[in-house]
């Protein structure tokens, strides 16, 4: 695999923990069973990061405001670094985030994606669903119907 697919593919799944509800990557790391040996690099803290927007999502960028973030870094046993990024306060969270980070990286893999990322990204899209569905139920459509007077 590229450097470039790599990224990718890191991209996704650390969008994907990010993105997840509070306390579910922690509720989902443990279903894993024990946490593997890991390092500390970075201690769960919080913080905050600059949120920017466009309009119309294609002016020019302007700063929307802050948004607290908790993030965090460790080292498993194998040398594989992982950093985890959580939107709110839950330092919990945050470490759980890095331990998949980092476990994404080595042969457990699969097991990591079935166990905590699938579910997460499952969730995230039957909310997807069920907020569409529910705009699709107030959409209005609107016709005329061709009069016989020519």
């Amino acid at each position: 695999m590229t450097a470039t697919a790599e990224n990718t593919e890191r991209k996704a799944w650390m969008g994907t923990l990010a993105s997840a509800p509070a306390g579910r990557v922690s509720a989902l790391l443990a279903a894993l069973g024990e946490r593997p040996d890991h390092v500390v690099l970075r201690p769960a803290e919080v913080g905050s990061v600059m949120v920017r927007g466009r309009a119309g999502a294609t002016g020019a960028p302007f700063n929307l405001g802050e948004v607290t973030v908790s993030r965090c870094s460790i080292r498993l046993a194998g040398g594989e670094v992982g950093h985890g990024y959580v939107q709110g306060r839950s330092l919990v969270d945050a470490e759980a985030a890095a331990l998949v980070d980092a476990l994404m990286q080595t042969a457990r893999a699969g097991e990591v994606r079935a166990t905590v990322l699938d579910p997460i990204a499952a969730d995230r899209m039957a909310k997807r669903k069920a907020r569409a569905e529910k705009a699709a139920a107030t959409k209005v459509e609107f016709f005329t119907m061709v009069r016989g007077e020519d």
